[in-house]
């Protein structure tokens, strides 16, 4: 492997995009910790120190590096985008224009990708305005900080910590798609990768600072066993054959082929994982308004805290619901057959048509369930360390961290071990 990174750098073009794509994620780590301006950095600062970050706020200060509850350049990180990203999914299975332009090929997916963009920097909007209001009312560090965050409680400086965030999301996703253009690899999983990466030392640091040598030597050795697991379960699929009958076209023979349909164990990788946080911060959200109710004391003793067997069992079920929902939308078993048809193209033993939607349908919803159950069980890793090692919500080698990295990961490595192979190098898996 190590021979693999050596010709790797040795390749005068693969070696520029890998600098390249260094060079971004640096600038990418620089915007991550830059302050925006009328940002009270001071304040801020002793917050983080003294304040554990729980519950979706935390989940999404992980996702941008830590650069959230800094109040950063780039505080929103790759979230909008990705938030946009699973909408349009969405609205492409519900809207019927959406769907024609799926289907006209890359003019249509470009224009599906501008509307992308422009529903990103509406999110982002949104959102920073939500993250400015928390920090003038002191909430968002859940009102256990009373520390002023910004320089003055002015309207113009909330504008311009808004704008600036909007604008620092914009020069984000366009960071990205030049990794995705000049670089290697996918540039929004790129850097969200680096932004999960960049919360692991303060993670070990914290449990170091609160259990002490042993048990982080515990952690890692259980984080690596986990990753290998993840690793293990993430390149797991069911190979479905298809085999392609010889047909004539003009004076010449055509099909005769054989290949497989993939369907991954975890076909609908971590956007359930999303949704479910989601979901779970609307009764911590709705706590807010208050507090002192007997229907909020309920929803924060049951929907709050994340240690509760309650809130762990809501979890878990609805990771395994959104898992069913995602895969039932991304993958369409009567599309996939029509297609199949239309080429000429049958699972052997299977007719071709309405048995093959049935069949595709019956071998997905049992292959579902295992990756349900999967995602669900990682998912809840960070909460039991939560409370067995002390840890806060950036618990390093937690199921979403690990997710992300793995997944990340290996499809960065593949695609860097094609280049190599067509230079007639070794790959990495080798």
């Amino acid at each position: 492997m190590l021979g693999a990174f050596v010709n790797a750098f040795r390749t005068p073009d693969l070696r520029r995009k890998l600098l390249f794509v260094l060079f971004i994620i640096a600038l990418f780590r620089l915007g991550s910790v830059l302050p925006a301006p009328g940002v009270h950095v001071s304040n801020v600062q002793e917050c983080l120190a003294t304040v554990e970050q729980q519950g979706v706020l935390g989940l999404l200060n992980l996702f941008s590096g830590g650069a959230l509850l800094q109040l950063a350049v780039f505080a929103l990180g790759i979230m909008p985008y990705i938030t946009a990203s699973i909408i349009m999914q969405l609205l492409t299975v519900v809207i019927p224009r959406l769907e024609s332009l799926k289907k006209e090929g890359q003019a249509g997916q470009s224009k599906i990708t501008q509307y992308t963009r422009y529903l990103t920097i509406g999110l982002a909007l949104l959102q920073a305005t939500s993250f400015v209001a928390l920090a003038r009312s002191g909430q968002l560090f859940g009102g256990s900080c009373p520390l002023p965050l910004l320089r003055n409680d002015s309207v113009a400086t909330a504008g311009l910590i808004v704008l600036t965030m909007t604008a620092g999301t914009g020069v984000v996703m366009w960071l990205g798609e030049l990794i995705s253009e000049r670089g290697v690899g996918n540039g929004m999983s790129i850097l969200i990768f680096t932004q999960v990466i960049a919360t692991f030392p303060s993670g070990l640091q914290s449990v170091y600072d609160s259990r002490g040598f042993g048990t982080l030597l515990v952690v890692v050795l259980v984080g690596l066993a986990v990753i290998a697991g993840v690793v293990f379960v993430e390149q797991a699929q069911r190979r479905i054959p298809v085999q392609y009958a010889r047909r004539m076209v003009g004076r010449k023979m055509f099909g005769g082929s054989s290949t497989y349909i993939p369907l991954k164990v975890n076909q609908a990788g971590i956007i359930p994982v999303i949704f479910a946080s989601s979901m779970l911060y609307l009764p911590a959200l709705a706590t807010q308004f208050n507090q002192n109710a007997g229907w909020s004391v309920l929803l924060q003793e049951y929907f709050v805290t994340q240690q509760h067997p309650f809130y762990m069992l809501t979890y878990f079920m609805l990771i395994i619901f959104f898992t069913y929902f995602y895969v039932s939308i991304t993958f369409n078993p009567e599309e996939v057959a029509d297609n199949m048809k239309k080429y000429g193209g049958f699972i052997p033993g299977i007719r071709a048509g309405k048995p093959t939607e049935e069949y595709l349908g019956y071998v997905l919803s049992r292959i579902t369930l295992p990756g349900a159950l999967y995602l669900g069980l990682i998912s809840l890793i960070p909460l039991i360390a939560l409370g067995s090692v002390g840890a806060n919500q950036n618990f390093p080698f937690g199921g979403t961290s690990i997710l992300i990295m793995v997944g990340v990961g290996l499809e960065t490595v593949k695609q860097i071990e094609s280049q190599l192979q067509q230079r007639n190098y070794e790959g990495f898996l080798r």
